[in-house]
């Protein structure tokens, strides 16, 4: 979500009176609904059955030029960069994780 808000930005960056859109995450709602999710069986560990949006997307309004468009080039490939850097820390992440569940599955055999 964050990826495509930016990408947006940067498409729109000449566009008159475009203004930029923002992702912010709504995780107290996300968690509040996954605390409270319904199990079908008392042994099963408690989980999220949602589909309710973690992230909402805000238009900002202030205007940076003299065509109404607020986006800021330089800012938005930065965040693209950090966005970009982060996503892939957290697949790195993800695919050890995986990795350390294949080894505990084969009994460390490899």
């Amino acid at each position: 979500m964050k990826h495509k808000a930016i990408s947006q930005n940067i498409a729109n960056v000449d566009t008159p009176n475009y203004k930029r859109k923002e992702v912010s995450p709504n995780f107290g709602q996300f968690y509040q609904d996954a605390m409270n999710a319904k199990k079908t069986d008392s042994r099963h560990h408690d989980f999220t059955g949602t589909s309710k949006q973690a992230f909402t997307i805000n238009n900002t309004s202030h205007s940076y030029s003299h065509n109404g468009n607020n986006v800021d080039i330089d800012k938005e490939m930065s965040d693209l960069a950090e966005n970009q850097i982060y996503y892939y820390t957290m697949i790195d992440q993800l695919s050890g994780k995986f990795q350390s569940l294949q080894n505990v599955i084969k009994g460390g055999k490899g």
